[in-house]
């Protein structure tokens, strides 16, 4: 390539000097001129090429004009927290803190001008921030949890009370003491069933009985969901029931609360409980328990088969106080109180009355947040109502992307822990995808029909518009929180939409009004007649909702794999929260993961799989699982069953033999030899001739069986039975807490110490040996810390689970 120069005219040193008599030419200097090479590379592009990255460019400044970094905030904030949450460690404060005065330096450095630059900077400064929030929620929460199980007596004070309609009330107490043993470590609050009681506990009654507790369940599998974060961010340190109906303490009576702020609660509390036993009087079964979870989120009392019809039907959203709830209330009052407001022309005249109304619905729906149990669904569409009927105070538009990020902001810095849930993941994913459909429907360009303004043709248009808009809204609700309903419960509903078509006219016209109106006239005594209203609404839900869910149409998906949930989340953010055509970026992503995902193969399914306590186990093969109950958990099992997508159980068979040996309960007591070598023969016998991957059991004795692969897994209720097991067997399994983790003979042996620390376990047998995926890797973080505490000598051992290794090979 030939190169070309260029000519530089330089003055000779000293030219046009003073005392200069003459002039002196210029030097030529000659240089390389720039090569084509030097040319910068978006000039070589093809001009489609160039012409794109200017479109591209033009869009992010566009989106930059109006405010979508600001809308992003919350992602950003969001992450943090969540990358804080799921560290194998905590992170030290000080070096968040010297991260984030950095960040902060460097955007104050940074000029307007560098928009890409400071951009960055302000999103990993809002990261340490969402980090920082994540750090101080888990410093303020600092909650005891069991280490555990034990049985002990309990005092405590009734904070919380909810009864489930069989005549059992769940209770949240706040321990006062424990007794016969005491507590190394009690927990401040727990929550206890109690049967039998012929009157419920009042809140603020001091009780005393003896209780067994559990700590909060860990994964019922590794990468499910893990409950002891949630009860450790809720205060609450263990769960468990009552032996019998526990004491009240008469002398104490209703104790004060140690705070203004408790005393409100305990208010507040006492409130939610007469409101919700007034519903429950005056309409019965699941109808009165529906329509007192509509107000007060007490859903325990709706019955097992309604609650899975409601579910299955894809209207359980209804149950739960959201942005349904909060909206039709919220715009009942204020389209009502207008309505009223414009009967008399004075002050419709003299007075702004939709400031007024919003006035009132701003009142009405915080009231409603008060008495609904402050969860985070009705947390979240609380403050987004509060912010949209706030709008109206300043003339400002009251359903736009910028509302639904302040919330998320709000809620995010109170609790960022809820990032991780599905309730405030699902939330926000409908209300984010039902907020951008409204904006592209209302920037929408559509030619007007003269012939549909036709007075005769107003009607139809209004019902066809408002089941029209139904039908878009189940349709943008249903895909925005499908992929967060595979993550957390591994199912889908296929007909979600024919059910929501159905009932949301019911609930808009018929049930909300009317419990809105009950609500009003419940301290005059005049709410029955407007109940039974409701009722009669309530009771066409329930019939849908049976109806739809005998069609089918659960479908089970199973566990996603963690790639490809963070990648689909990304474009989907990016789908909602962009206005411009780079929005398709999202739905790119979307399209490519789940492509990718189909085509890959499908993870292998574990051959054994082990609950935390070890008290249940289960074998897989082909399209079922075989465990070692005749009645396993519904808590545990359901979870195992959606995860792995086997709908099938084979329970175990019963053996006739002896029950355990020893008389009594005692496990202490060792097996003479005759004993012993009769159970081993037993073990060995029922492995051999059973049939393969299903369970042989001795009645709380022992269950083995034969894999496929010609192993023998031995479950064993009592400790007498771990020698013959371990003989008998190559992986064995007991829910006895014993000091050891090894059998003699070599076979696997897990125990209720060992699963302690690992959590629940998968078990792979490969041709390299076996393979072993445990719910934890480490026992670092606060909600896991119990685990490690031996009770001997009061103290956290430092070590980790411990490993599993492969003893047939």
């Amino acid at each position: 390539m030939q190169e070309l120069t260029t000519v530089e005219l330089r003055p000779e040193a000293g030219a046009g000097s003073a005392g200069s008599s003459g002039f002196s030419p210029p030097a030529v200097v000659a240089r390389p001129a720039r090569t084509q090479s030097a040319t910068p590379w978006r000039h070589r592009l093809p001009a489609a090429a160039r012409h794109s990255l200017r479109a591209c460019k033009h869009m992010l400044g566009e989106e930059a004009d109006h405010g979508r970094l600001l809308l992003l905030s919350p992602v950003f904030l969001g992450a943090g927290a969540a990358f804080w949450f799921l560290a194998a460690s905590d992170f030290p404060l000080f070096a968040s803190l010297l991260s984030l005065s950095v960040l902060t330096i460097a955007v104050l450095m940074t000029g307007r001008s560098r928009r890409a630059l400071r951009a960055t900077l302000l999103a990993l400064a809002l990261v340490v921030c969402g980090m920082l929030c994540a750090q101080f929620e888990n410093w303020r929460a600092s909650t005891v949890i069991l280490d555990s199980s034990v049985t002990t007596t309990v005092t405590g004070r009734v904070e919380r009370r909810e009864g489930d309609g069989r005549g059992r009330w769940r209770y949240i107490l706040a321990v006062t003491g424990t007794e016969a043993p005491e507590l190394k470590r009690s927990p401040g609050r727990i929550t206890a069933i109690v049967r039998g009681a012929d009157t419920p506990f009042e809140i603020g009654d001091i009780v005393t009985g003896r209780a067994r507790l559990t700590p909060p369940s860990g994964p019922a599998l590794p990468e499910l969901n893990d409950f002891s974060f949630g009860a450790y961010f809720d205060g609450i340190g263990a769960n468990g029931f009552f032996y019998g109906a526990p004491e009240k303490d008469l002398e104490a009576g209703p104790q004060a609360a140690r705070s203004t702020s408790e005393a409100l609660l305990e208010w507040l509390y006492r409130l939610r409980s007469s409101i919700g036993d007034r519903i429950r009087s005056i309409l019965p079964g699941d109808t009165g328990a529906f329509a007192a979870a509509l107000v007060t989120d007490e859903r325990r009392a709706i019955s097992n088969a309604t609650t899975e019809a409601l579910r299955q039907s894809g209207l359980a959203h209804i149950v739960a106080i959201s942005g349904l709830n909060m909206a039709l209330s919220a715009g009942i009052f204020f389209v009502g109180f207008r309505m009223l407001l414009s009967l008399f022309p004075v002050v419709a005249q003299a007075y702004p009355t939709k400031k007024i109304a919003a006035s009132g619905a701003l009142i009405a729906v915080t009231a409603y947040f008060l008495i609904s149990g402050f969860g985070v669904s009705a947390e979240r569409a609380f403050i987004m109502m509060a912010i949209m009927l706030i709008a109206v105070f300043f003339d400002r538009p009251s359903i736009s992307l910028r509302n639904v990020v302040l919330s998320a902001l709000v809620i995010i810095v109170i609790s960022p822990s809820e990032v991780l849930g599905p309730s405030f993941q699902m939330s926000f994913a409908a209300t984010l995808a039902l907020v951008s459909g409204y904006q592209l429907w209302k920037d929408r360009r559509i030619r007007e029909n003269a012939l549909l303004k036709l007075p005769i043709f107003r009607p139809v248009v209004a019902v066809a518009g408002f089941f029209g808009g139904v039908l878009l809204t189940s349709l943008i609700g249903g895909f925005s929180t499908a992929l967060f309903s595979i993550e957390h419960f591994h199912r889908l509903t296929a007909y979600g939409l024919p059910a929501n078509l159905a009932t949301m006219p019911i609930i808009s016209f018929i049930v909300m009004p009317a419990g809105l109106l009950a609500m009003l006239l419940m301290p005059f005594g005049l709410d029955a007649p407007l109940w039974e209203v409701v009722g009669f609404g309530l009771d066409l839900v329930i019939a849908v909702a049976k109806t739809v869910s005998g069609w089918g149409g659960d479908i089970g998906v199973g566990r996603l794999p963690a790639w490809y949930f963070a990648v689909a989340v990304a474009g989907f953010l990016l789908l909602t929260l962009l206005r411009t055509r780079l929005r398709h970026v999202g739905t790119l992503i979307l399209a490519v993961s789940t492509l990718i995902l189909l085509v890959l193969p499908v993870p292998r399914p574990p051959d054994l799989v082990i609950s935390e306590d070890g008290s249940l186990v289960a074998l897989v093969a082909g399209a079922a699982m075989a465990s070692n109950r005749e009645n396993p958990p519904d808590f545990i099992f359901d979870q195992w069953q959606r995860a792995l997508v086997l709908p099938t159980h084979h329970p175990p068979k019963m053996l006739d033999g002896p029950a355990i040996p020893p008389e009594g309960e005692d496990r202490r007591v060792r097996l003479s030899g005759d004993q012993q070598n009769e159970a081993r023969t037993a073990m060995r016998a029922a492995a051999a001739g059973g049939e393969a991957n299903r369970f042989s059991c001795v009645k709380k004795a022992w269950c083995t069986s034969r894999l496929g692969n010609g192993r023998v897994v031995t479950v064993i209720d009592n400790a007498a039975y771990l020698g013959p097991a371990c003989d008998a067997a190559d992986i064995v399994v007991t829910a006895v807490r014993l000091r050891f983790n090894s059998c003699r003979s070599g076979a696997t042996l897990f125990t209720g110490e060992t699963l302690r620390r690992t959590g629940s376990v998968e078990l792979r047998f490969a041709a390299a040996g076996l393979e072993a995926a445990t719910a934890f890797e480490s026992l670092s973080r606060p909600w896991m810390r119990q685990r490690a505490y031996d009770w001997r000598s009061n103290s956290f051992a430092e070590t980790g689970p411990s490993s599993v290794s492969d003893s047939g090979e």
